[in-house]
């Protein structure tokens, strides 16, 4: 299946590498609202901003991935994830080859999973948040929605993550530890 990414940065190439290296997915096209028609992120077409959305979906698109990281500015996330479900984009998990992921563990809608992160047994990650490079979040976790679980950060057994917080980069916490 096809997907349209939205966010033409960083973070879209990581995710594009996700894509074109673990699922059985295809990045159509790159719409983002800062880019120039015809440029390129690691050869995925930008076709134009978010007014591209409309055309995509009536032409049958139905799924889109939010590539904008939100350090920062959480808040333009979130906002990119309204514009894609309003489009009627249903937003998949994406779990990078080399992450692993517990069978136990619950995944929620647009949830990104990258390289070498490790999301264990009964924890739940919610909608739109990301697990990053080389994290960890142990048994029991509960990782509230748009939350954004940065590269290294090791979360121990039973810890809670609020809707929206940022865990730093290196962060290791203690067991059973509840944050923002």
């Amino acid at each position: 299946s096809s997907v349209v990414i939205f966010g033409g940065g960083g973070h879209t190439k990581s995710l594009i590498d996700v894509i074109l290296g673990s699922m059985d997915l295809e990045p159509l096209c790159v719409v983002d609202d800062h880019a120039a028609p015809g440029a390129e992120v690691l050869g995925v077409p930008v076709i134009g901003g978010r007014a591209a959305l409309a055309v995509l979906a009536e032409h049958g698109m139905r799924l889109g991935v939010n590539a904008v990281g939100g350090l920062g500015r959480i808040d333009a996330r979130i906002a990119v994830t309204e514009v894609l479900l309003a489009a009627g984009l249903e937003l998949p998990a994406l779990v990078d080859r080399s992450a692993a992921v517990a069978p136990s563990a619950r995944l929620g809608a647009g949830v990104q999973v990258f390289a070498n992160a490790a999301v264990w047994s009964d924890a739940e990650v919610g909608d739109g948040a990301i697990v990053n490079t080389g994290a960890v979040v142990s048994h029991d976790c509960r990782i509230g929605a748009h939350a954004h679980i940065t590269p290294g950060a090791l979360l121990a057994g039973h810890v809670e993550v609020g809707e929206a917080a940022l865990v730093g980069m290196g962060v290791t916490t203690r067991p059973g530890l509840r944050i923002g």
